[in-house]
C-alpha cells in the first residue's frame, strides 16, 4: 500500500485548507485510514480517523473545525480544515492500517503552516 498526501501549504489564521490522501496498491482490506500530525518539538498525534469502516474519531482540539471524508471509488481520504490556528502548524501524515495483517502504513507528510 502506498499513501500519497497532498494539499499542505501556508495559510493565515482563520483560513482553510483541504488535504488529500490517495491510497494505491492492496487497499481492499484497509479498515482504518486518516490523519496524524506532528508539530515541531512534539510527538505525533491523531487528528482524525475512519475506524473499522464507518466510525470517525477526532482529536478534541479539532472537533468542529476539521472534517474527514472519503471517496471510496478513488481510494482517497480528505481532511477539510477550517478556522485554522497557529497551533495547527504541523506536518500532517496520512495513515492507514490493515486489520487483517496488522500492518501500518504512513504517507510522506505534508506541511501545514498557519501564520500571518
Amino acid at each position: 500500500v502506498q499513501l500519497q498526501a497532498s494539499g499542505g501549504g501556508l495559510v493565515q489564521p482563520g483560513g482553510s485548507l483541504r488535504l488529500s490522501c490517495a491510497a494505491s496498491g492492496s487497499v481492499g482490506r484497509l479498515n482504518t485510514m486518516g490523519w496524524y500530525r506532528q508539530a515541531p518539538g512534539k510527538q505525533r498525534e491523531l487528528v482524525a480517523l475512519f475506524t473499522t469502516g464507518v466510525n470517525i474519531k477526532y482529536a478534541d482540539s479539532v472537533k468542529g473545525r476539521f472534517t474527514i471524508s472519503r471517496d471510496a471509488v478513488k481510494n482517497t481520504v480528505y481532511l477539510q480544515m477550517n478556522s485554522l490556528r497557529p497551533d495547527d502548524t504541523a506536518v500532517f501524515y496520512c495513515y492507514a492500517y490493515n486489520g487483517y495483517t496488522s500492518r501500518t502504513y504512513w504517507g510522506q507528510g505534508t506541511l501545514v503552516t498557519v501564520s500571518s
